[in-house]
C-alpha cells in the first residue's frame, strides 16, 4: 500500500498498522495515536462511572445495549428502508478497509491475556476466521458481497478512497490489541462491539434482502453467532479478573469509545453514499 504527500492522519496511521515499519515511521505512528485515541481513551475513561463490582460494569453495558437499539438513527432507518443498490454500494465500500481484512487488526490481544481470557477471545476469533474453512471466513464472505455488487475485491483499491472514519474504525483496533497499555480497553470494546452487532447488522441486513443481493452472509452470519460471541467476550473480562484485579473503568472507556467511533464511521459512511447519489 502506497503514501503520499498530504494522505490524512487516519490512511497514513491504516497503512502503518498494516506495514514493517522503520524507527521513523514507527515514531509517527505513536505519535498520532498519542494525539488522537490516546487522548480520546483518556477522556472516557475519565468519564467512566466509579464500578464497585465486575456485575455493575454488565448492567451498565446491557442499558447502553438496550438504549441503542431502541433509538436507531436516521442513517440506519435510511439504509434499511430506502437506500438505492448504488448507495448500499457507496456503504460497502466505506467498510471494505475492515471487512476485507476482519480481525486481523485484533490477534495481538492474545499474547496480552491470561489463559482463561485469552480462550474466549480466541473461541471468538476462530469463528471470524471461518473454522478453517476459507469460504466462511468473513474476509471471504465481504469478497463474496463485493463481487455481486461489481465491485473490486482489491484491498488497495478501497485504501485509496475511503474516508477517514472508516480508517480510524480499524485503526482503533489495532490500538486496543498492540498498543493500548492494559487489555481492559480492549475486553470493553470487543464486548460492546460483539452485542451491539447483534442489533447494529439488521439495516444491513434488511437493505441486501431489500435490494434483492445474495451474497448476504456477512450480515446474517454475524446476526446468528454474535449472540454467542458476547457471552464469550463476557468470560474473557471474568478470566482477566481471575488473574488480577480488573481496572473496570479502563473496560468502560474501551465500550464507550468503541460506540463513539463506530457510531461515527456509519454515519459518514451513510452522509457519504447520500452525497454520492445527490
Amino acid at each position: 500500500m502506497r503514501l503520499r504527500p498530504g494522505d490524512s492522519d487516519q490512511k497514513r496511521l491504516y497503512v502503518y498498522n498494516r506495514s514493517v515499519l522503520t524507527p521513523q515511521q514507527y515514531t509517527e505512528l505513536w505519535a498520532i495515536e498519542r494525539d488522537w485515541v490516546v487522548r480520546r481513551a483518556a477522556e472516557h475513561e475519565e468519564r467512566a462511572p466509579r464500578f464497585g463490582f465486575r456485575i455493575e460494569l454488565i448492567d451498565a453495558l446491557h442499558d447502553l445495549l438496550a438504549k441503542e437499539q431502541a433509538e436507531p438513527s436516521d442513517g440506519e432507518y435510511f439504509l434499511a428502508e430506502e437506500a438505492t443498490l448504488d448507495q448500499f454500494g457507496v456503504v460497502a465500500a466505506e467498510f471494505a478497509v475492515d471487512g476485507l481484512v476482519e480481525s486481523q487488526s485484533h490477534l495481538g490481544i492474545l499474547q496480552r491475556l491470561p489463559s482463561r481470557s485469552r480462550m474466549a477471545v480466541l473461541r471468538v476469533l476462530i469463528d471470524e476466521f471461518g473454522c478453517g474453512n476459507d469460504d466462511m471466513e468473513h474476509s471471504h464472505l465481504y469478497r463474496d458481497l463485493l463481487t455481486e455488487l461489481g465491485m473490486p475485491t482489491d484491498l488497495e483499491h478501497y485504501v485509496e478512497r475511503a474516508g477517514d472514519a472508516s480508517f480510524a474504525y480499524v485503526n482503533l483496533f489495532h490500538w486496543l490489541a498492540d498498543r493500548a497499555p492494559e487489555p481492559e480497553y480492549f475486553l470493553g470494546a470487543y464486548a460492546y462491539f460483539e452485542a451491539s452487532v447483534l442489533y447494529a447488522f439488521k439495516p444491513f441486513a434488511a437493505a441486501t434482502k431489500r435490494l434483492g443481493i445474495a451474497s448476504d452472509r456477512y450480515y446474517t452470519e454475524h446476526l446468528y453467532i454474535d449472540s454467542f460471541h458476547s457471552k464469550q467476550m463476557q468470560t474473557a473480562i471474568r478470566g482477566l479478573g481471575e488473574h488480577r484485579e480488573v481496572d473496570l473503568a479502563k473496560v468502560w472507556a474501551g465500550i464507550t469509545l468503541t460506540s463513539e467511533i463506530i457510531g461515527e464511521a456509519t454515519a459518514a459512511a451513510i452522509t457519504r453514499a447520500r452525497v454520492a447519489a445527490a
